[in-house]
């Protein structure tokens, strides 16, 4: 990764902000991650969803064993989502590297709006 100015501050809080989201809510670290690791962090559009695929893995894993050992998992529901989720995860990123930067960009803005939609007024 490119530091910016030889310093570690800005790829810590765009973790620590990924870490946040994602103990907040479960989960959407990504979200958060991907625009900061561009932006801040002077990654490629690719690149930078990529690598926070990468930083997401145990910070979600960490949140759901918090969420785990506290009780708040159900892991019988969870299994079906697991199975589904590891199926789409294989089949996005064998597509990743064909879709056009333009599409995947207009995917991810759309993502967002629908989860901020659901999020108000659901």
């Amino acid at each position: 990764m490119r530091q910016n100015h030889g310093t570690w501050l800005r790829p810590a809080l765009a973790g620590g902000a990924a870490g946040l989201v994602n103990g907040f809510f479960g989960g959407g670290g990504g979200m958060v991650l991907v625009p900061l690791l561009a932006l801040w962090c002077g990654l490629g559009q690719r690149k930078a969803f990529a690598t926070s695929v990468a930083i997401i893995l145990p910070l979600c894993t960490l949140s759901a064993a918090i969420y785990l050992f506290r009780g708040g998992v159900d892991l019988a529901a969870a299994l079906p989502y697991l199975v589904g989720g590891l199926a789409g995860g294989f089949i996005g990123g064998r597509v990743f590297k064909r879709l056009n930067m333009v599409w995947l960009r207009r995917l991810f803005a759309l993502l967002l709006l629908y989860g901020g939609f659901r999020a108000l007024f659901f």
